[in-house]
């Protein structure tokens, strides 16, 4: 009898316990300011554009012109820094979605673009050995043959032209 009354006021203390937690949580009287500043940004950021690789970016650039310029005194480098930083702050705050994503599918295209060019460049490096690598005169495509094939009459696959070349 006694060790099921312990259990009674010990199911009541936990419940207790998680009736105060979840008071708490939900926003009751017992929230702490950490928890109250979070609640409030969030529902300031509601319906706001928030952060994206744009955005990021642009806090690097800020930061990259910015720590040089305070470090120097160099107010030539603290102005595009500080605009970097103003032009993240707005488009984080900005209400308009389609807009942002616009310019930020137009970043990363260009960013993408750019990553191509580079990582066809270092496979062309890396297999230099083995191939051949040379353009196509009507196009300027990149096309590759094996080393060591002789002169061989190549058809480019982009523009159909056909002309010989050195393997």
């Amino acid at each position: 009898m006694q060790l099921l009354l312990q259990f009674r006021t010990r199911r009541m203390q936990l419940l207790l316990i998680l009736k105060q937690m979840l008071a708490s949580c939900t926003g009751g009287a017992g929230m702490s300011f950490w928890q109250k500043t979070k609640k409030t940004l969030r529902s300031f950021m509601k319906g706001r554009y928030g952060s994206d690789s744009l955005n990021r970016t642009l806090i690097w650039i800020g930061f990259l012109f910015y720590l040089p310029g305070m470090l120097l005194s160099l107010n030539a480098l603290l102005l595009p820094g500080l605009a970097a930083y103003c032009l993240c702050i707005y488009r984080m705050l900005s209400r308009s979605h389609t807009k942002r994503d616009a310019e930020n599918r137009k970043y990363l295209a260009w960013i993408n673009h750019r990553s191509k060019h580079w990582n066809q460049a270092k496979a062309r490096f890396c297999n230099r050995k083995v191939f051949t690598y040379f353009r196509c005169p009507g196009c300027r495509a990149w096309l590759k043959l094996p080393r060591g094939t002789g002169v061989v009459t190549v058809t480019c696959g982009r523009c159909q032209n056909s002309f010989t070349q050195k393997g």
